[in-house]
């Protein structure tokens, strides 16, 4: 574990929620005393029961979790941070072997920040849709689609803590969706959080990626967008290019309208890809995967540019940071790439 660095200093923190929808059950409501009377039996249990069956309540549910952080002295657009898939704010947070995440180092960078956990995951756990939560072991799946390795072996060389105890904690940060995924729901939650906030720079990872791209079609209030390994991409109507095929699983690319997708050739973009991915096919689980979808970043970046946007992917070995998995943002060399964002953010005048 890193040494304790000098105190952060924070002006403002909190959380709320943002975003979501309320559902109401058939029924007339009848409070819970009512519902008592004449039971045999006032166990709040069987009053509880009752009561529900009665009908009539509500369910505020699908609304986005999120936790800020403001420092003294901050700049003026906030970094507004998005988990992946299996993933929550935890992303961000301190890394598994108890190192410092973008959190408290883009704090230190005097940047507010925000982080989420979109609707139906986390600490935002209240679906509107049922879900069956299946206690399926997958972790050496993720291992592998995550780049670290083929399970129990590390990738020669790689960023990421060896030890038991940081892997064991790496683990634990999975956790699963409590509704069905729906990309529209978690874009609303996510457009409104920018209306509350104003202006500010939206950090997506992997899954988070497909999401990011919506929210920058629906707000302006997005000034800027770095997203670290998405996996899709809408290009507009009439230029999506073929599906992109790996024996681990095909990538069909995403469509948008010509109107939607003019929107993000107006804003800045950074496109960020680790290590440990070659550009043939492999029998690689992992370097596969992503192989395609750094292809398809590339081909996107190609298309948005022509249409007069600036998107730049920057494949991080060859910027001289080596050793990176998927999760570059709490790998152990996480403030080199960290220290390149904020260039990044610098070069394009977002720090002021």
């Amino acid at each position: 574990m890193q040494s304790i660095a000098a105190p952060l200093s924070i002006e403002e923190q909190g959380s709320f929620a943002v975003g979501g929808s309320v559902k109401t059950s058939e029924g007339v409501y009848a409070p819970l005393p009512d519902m008592a009377k004449g039971k045999e039996s006032n166990n709040f249990v069987d009053v509880f029961n009752a009561s529900i069956q009665a009908g009539g309540q509500t369910l505020h549910g699908d609304h986005a979790t999120v936790f800020y952080q403001i420092p003294t002295n901050p700049r003026p657009y906030p970094l507004v941070f998005l988990h992946g898939a299996g993933q929550s704010m935890r992303t961000w947070q301190t890394t598994a072997d108890g190192r410092e995440g973008f959190q408290n180092i883009f704090l230190r960078y005097n940047f507010p920040v925000y982080l989420i956990d979109q609707p139906r995951r986390g600490q935002s756990g209240r679906s509107t849709v049922d879900a069956e939560v299946k206690a399926t072991p997958d972790d050496q799946f993720w291992f592998a689609q995550f780049r670290i390795g083929t399970y129990p072996n590390f990738n020669q060389d790689v960023a990421f803590p060896q030890d038991k105890a940081s892997l064991d904690q790496f683990f634990r940060q999975m956790t699963p969706n409590v509704g069905a995924f729906n990309a529209a729901v978690i874009s609303d939650s996510i457009v409104k959080l920018f209306e509350r906030t104003g202006n500010g720079v939206l950090v997506t990872h992997s899954q988070g990626g497909i999401v990011g791209w919506l929210v920058g079609m629906q707000s302006d209030k997005v000034k800027a967008i770095a997203s670290f390994e998405p996996g899709n991409f809408p290009f507009p109507e009439g230029e999506v290019p073929p599906i992109i095929t790996s024996k681990f699983g095909d990538i069909k690319p995403a469509v948008a309208s010509k109107a939607d997708f003019e929107k993000l050739t107006k804003i800045p973009i950074v496109i960020y890809f680790g290590d440990f991915i070659g550009d043939k096919p492999s029998d690689n689980q992992g370097e596969d995967q992503w192989r395609i979808r750094l292809n398809l970043a590339k081909q996107w970046a190609d298309v948005v540019n022509k249409h007069g946007g600036n998107v730049e992917v920057v494949e991080l070995p060859k910027v001289g940071i080596k050793g990176n998995t998927h999760f570059m943002m709490s790998d152990t060399n996480n403030v080199e790439v960290a220290a390149h964002l904020r260039e990044w953010l610098k070069d394009k005048g977002l720090d002021k």
